[in-house]
């Protein structure tokens, strides 16, 4: 186990469940964000239906996943009612645990197995979706990026749990 995963690890046994609260397909660049209810998730590869999937496997960015309570956060600093989770083109909303705390994790949502490899930076095309500002009040907010380790079926309401050490996979 290198540092970083030492440092984040230390946190892993402390941490409540959270809970998928959607799930958003990303069919081709610059394509609107499908919701769906269900998917599968691609070992090393991706989710079904999801450009990322068609790309090289190993990639670092199979999956990526945002807190709702950071959603809410953006939407004040941004002073709106909500923010459709479309518009910030990740795959996965969480809720219930701070998905900081997961970087370098293993955990589990539904059937499959991640990784949760990067922070996820927000681009500039945060400012085309959300409107002046958007950007700089995504900072901080982004999510994390994650890959697949084990596949399986994940759906809307599963649980998010991070893996005890005796439980995570090979990477």
């Amino acid at each position: 186990m290198d540092r970083q995963q030492t440092l984040f690890g230390r946190f892993s046994a402390d941490l409540p469940s959270g809970r998928l609260d959607w799930i958003g397909l990303r069919p081709a660049r610059r394509e609107a964000v499908i919701s769906v209810e269900q998917t599968y998730a691609i070992a090393d590869l991706g989710l079904e239906g999801d450009r990322r999937c068609q790309g090289t496997p190993g990639s670092a960015r199979q999956v990526t996943l945002i807190n709702a309570e950071h959603i809410e956060a953006v939407a004040k600093l941004l002073q709106r009612e909500v923010i459709d989770p479309a518009l910030l083109r990740r795959n996965l909303v969480i809720s219930g645990v701070n998905l900081q705390a997961l970087r370098y994790q293993q955990f589990r949502i539904g059937d499959a197995v991640f990784l949760a490899t990067a922070l996820c930076h927000p681009c500039s095309r945060m400012d085309e979706v959300l409107g002046l500002g958007g950007h700089a009040a995504m900072l901080g907010h982004g999510g994390l990026c994650a890959r697949i380790l084990r596949a399986g079926k994940i759906q809307v309401g599963d649980a998010l749990v991070c893996l005890a050490e005796g439980e995570r996979l090979a990477e």
